[in-house]
């Protein structure tokens, strides 16, 4: 996820996510490093998620198996190609504005004659709209031949308005944003540019999964179905201490200068990766991957990916500040189950018990309320799990009929 957590990219992890390929152990180290890219690296390579924690490291999707003022460049560009969305000045919920806003995105498939057949899929934390292209089109998790896909660079994430990017408000003089932002640049996106009155779902990985979860309660009627994996609708205690860490091991490099930055922070980036290694999956997992004498390939591996400059870690900041106080309950003042009673479209929550990037008590816990389907996913990847546990085929059957899913436990093919 680097700005997101993504595994490194791996074969059978990319478009693991969503297809079912049980980890092989080897004697040294099978490292899965995070990108910010994909909340699994691509929640696989993702790409974004190797230097991600990328939230991403999202998994490598494992589900194997888009107003007036508001302009954009929609000329003959090729399916799946970036595309933004200008905004001029976006005003946050805090009162603080993001100047000459723009929002990255990309579209696949075509709407249908009754323009009810759009899927809105936001990126995890520090991964692209680029990282989720491949879990798109024919016998994919989304079937571009039977819907809009509509794939959103996340506020910050180095594509769309960001500190790295930002002219007028560069690095840390770039305004903080939450959850609750990207959720309504994102509903301006589809509203405004789009011209769309509704859509058939919203879905997402990790921090995608959050603005999911935010978009449930937020615009309630304005889809069908909703998906968030690997995501959640409040932060715990032990979420807040892990996204702070990592703030502080960027902070506390020297050359971070007070957010002043005087040279390459990798010293802190790399920091920030091997906290985020140690939360990606489970310890068993890692214990299993990794045996001692395969260790200092491991650190190596996740040090090398993580390079970058004071912009690449104002986004890290800026996008992990987001996370910490995600707090939909406190956001409306009234508790879990009551946030879970507004939404109005079908839920589908995926979480692994075993995450300990997301905390999935929170996901669980709304999704008993709500009455909706739980699907767990029973696997020592942790955050990882959507790579390592094939639920592809459950969220195109989601997605085609809402009504052909249930809550269940998912495992691990077992090897033999």
């Amino acid at each position: 996820m680097k700005a997101g957590y993504a595994v490194a990219k791996k074969p059978g992890l990319v478009s693991g996510f969503f297809i079912s390929q049980p980890a092989k152990k080897q004697r040294g180290h099978r490292s899965r490093t995070l990108s910010e890219t994909s909340p699994f690296q691509q929640y696989g390579r993702m790409r974004g998620m190797r230097h991600s924690f990328g939230f991403a490291a999202l998994i490598s999707l494992v589900l194997v198996l888009c107003s007036a003022s508001a302009t954009t460049a929609q000329t003959a560009l090729s399916e799946g190609a970036q595309q933004f969305a200008e905004f001029d000045d976006f005003r946050l919920r805090n009162g603080g504005v993001i100047h000459d806003f723009r929002l990255g995105y990309r579209t696949l498939g075509k709407l249908n004659a009754e323009r009810s057949n759009a899927v809105l899929w936001p990126t995890w934390l520090g991964g692209k709209s680029e990282d989720l292209l491949q879990f798109v089109g024919p016998a994919k998790v989304v079937d571009s031949s039977r819907y809009f896909v509509i794939l959103v660079d996340a506020i910050g994430n180095g594509v769309s308005s960001s500190p790295s990017n930002s002219k007028s408000q560069p690095l840390m003089k770039f305004p903080e944003f939450i959850i609750r932002d990207m959720v309504e640049s994102e509903h301006r996106l589809a509203t405004d540019v789009l011209r769309l009155s509704h859509l058939r779902a919203v879905m997402g990985l990790s921090m995608g999964g959050m603005q999911t979860f935010e978009w449930a309660v937020t615009y309630p009627d304005f889809m069908d179905l909703l998906i968030p994996m690997a995501g959640s609708p409040q932060s715990t205690s032990f979420d807040k201490l892990l996204w702070t860490s990592q703030i502080d091991a960027i902070e506390l490099d020297p050359a971070w200068n007070h957010g002043n930055p005087t040279g390459p922070l990798d010293r802190g980036l790399g920091l920030l990766e091997e906290i985020g290694s140690m939360n990606l999956t489970s310890p068993a997992y890692r214990v299993a991957q990794t045996k001692p004498d395969g260790f200092d390939a491991l650190l190596s591996d996740i040090r090398k990916g993580a390079k970058g400059d004071g912009g690449m870690a104002s986004d890290r900041i800026r996008q992990r500040q987001a996370i910490i106080v995600l707090d939909i309950p406190g956001e409306l003042g009234i508790t879990m189950e009551q946030s879970a009673i507004k939404v109005h479209a079908k839920l589908l929550v995926i979480v692994s018990p075993q995450d300990h990037l997301v905390n999935p008590e929170p996901a669980m816990k709304f999704a008993a309320a709500a009455g909706a389907a739980l699907v767990k996913l029973d696997s020592a990847c942790g955050h990882l799990s959507l790579s390592c546990i094939s639920v592809g085929p459950t969220v195109a059957r989601f997605l085609a009929d809402p009504t052909s899913v249930h809550s269940e436990t998912l495992r691990e093919p077992v090897n033999h």
